[in-house]
Parts: C-alpha cells; structure tokens; sequence
C-alpha cells in the first residue's frame, strides 16, 4: 500500500515551536518520518521539545533559538540548517502574536508588532527559505498559520490587528503560490479556529465560551489536540503538489455560518 504522507527524510522547519500547536505540529511531521528544526526564542523549552520528539519517533530534532523580528538572525538559522542537513523541504510559519483590545485603544506600538511578527516574520522566513533551500532544489511546501480571524471579523474579543495581519497572511500566501509555482513550491495557508492550548484551555472551558461554542460553531465545541495536524501532514506531503495558494480553515465550521 502507498504511504502517501511518508515524509521519510524530509526536513521540516516549524516555527513557534516551543508551546501548544507548533509543538503539536512538529510531533504530527515527526510521526510521518520528517527531520525537525523547532525554532522558537526561548532555548530551554526548544530543548525540551525536541528531545520529545527524537524519544517519541526516533528522528532528527534540533532547536535553534531565533527572533522570527530579527532578518539577520533567520538567515543565520537558514544556513544553519543547510550547512547541517543540506535542505529544507517544508517551513511551517506558526510563530505568532495577539493584542486584543478595543480598535480605538490600540496604540501604534501594538499594531506594528503584530504585523512585525505575525505577517512580515512570515515571508521573512519564507523568503530566506525559498531563495536558499526551495527554489535551488525545486521543491518545497510552505505553510503559513494564519487565523479564521484572518477571513472573518469578530465581536467577542476585539483585535484588530491580529484580523489585519492574519488577513495579510493569507494573501500573502497567494501571492507567493503565484510566483513560485514555477519552482515546485507550494504555498498555503490553515486558518485554525480556537484551540484548547495550556493558554487557552481555562478560558474556553468558562461557562461563557462553551456557550459560544454551541451558538456559533456548527460542530458546538472547540478544536481538541491533535485536530489540526492532518491538515499540516496533507499540506506538507509530496502528494500535495496541485495544492497551492489555499487558505484551509480547520474550525469546527466557524467561518461557514
């Protein structure tokens, strides 16, 4: 039987991988044979989760600390890897942030830093990835984590510039499908819905989010450990190639109603 998502001596860059969903989506690239680079800025953590990782599945994991805000320090972590393993094959963008507060609060400051990290963090890597590794090789998948906030504005916690950058992200990601389709390169978006996370986990079980759920997402719950990583596995095989420029929202049917 054709393993399709085998993705045996791939090497699979996630960013944002010290905590919650990156670490959830390395494991998942990990299970499926993947060598991973966790990159993250706090060392410890990356440490932690990498020696996880080569326990749980027995391949390559390394952790290489780096500030996503910083050009000079990805393209210093890109060569790392190079110089190491010899390739990139897939580069999972899910470092991000989120300054919640009403439009008229937010401050110059808050919204800079969300599109510093959440949309220009992402091509940064992107760009360094694919001028590099990708396009060289003629293959790649990149996986941008945007938001179903990046497609839909919202009431119950206001964050404008997380809707704007998330909403950059995502056509972000068809622009760089467009022009690097030529090369073999995929490039596309999942847009998570809410997530149980260690930060997350208290606030969508209070009465008034579980009553959200049940009003506002078709499935009436929200997504568990574990139910995003297909849509990461799908988007980052080699039988994906005639996908590209998506963005797949993963919600429990939010963005449908």
């Amino acid at each position: 039987m054709k393993n399709y998502f085998d993705l045996t001596g791939n090497v699979a860059i996630v960013t944002g991988c010290s905590t919650g969903l990156g670490v959830q989506m390395a494991k998942a690239l990990a299970s499926c044979g993947a060598t991973i680079v966790a990159v993250a800025r706090r060392q410890n953590l990356l440490d932690e989760v990498c020696a996880d990782i080569t326990k749980e599945y027995n391949v390559p994991a390394i952790g290489l600390r780096c500030d996503i805000t910083d050009t000079a320090n990805i393209e210093e972590v890109v060569d790392t890897i190079l110089e190491k393993f010899g390739r990139i094959d897939i580069l999972i963008n899910n470092a991000g942030t989120g300054a919640v507060a009403p439009a008229q609060d937010i401050t110059d400051e808050q919204f800079e830093n969300e599109f510093n990290i959440d949309l220009f963090g992402s091509f940064k890597f992107a760009r360094s990835v694919a001028k590099k590794a990708m396009i060289p090789a003629k293959y790649g998948r990149i996986i941008n984590i945007s938001s179903m906030y990046g497609l839909v504005g919202n009431k119950i916690a206001p964050a404008a510039p997380y809707h704007a950058a998330k909403g950059g992200v995502v056509n972000l990601t068809r622009a760089l499908a467009a022009e690097w389709g030529q090369y073999n390169i995929t490039v596309n978006a999942i847009c998570p819905g809410y997530f149980y996370t260690p930060l997350t986990e208290e606030t969508l079980r209070s009465d008034f989010f579980v009553a959200h759920a049940k009003a506002n997402i078709p499935v009436e719950r929200y997504g568990n450990e574990g139910e995003l990583d297909t849509a990461a596995i799908f988007l980052s095989s080699p039988a994906s190639s005639y996908v590209t420029g998506v963005a797949l929202p993963v919600d429990g049917g939010y963005t449908a109603m």
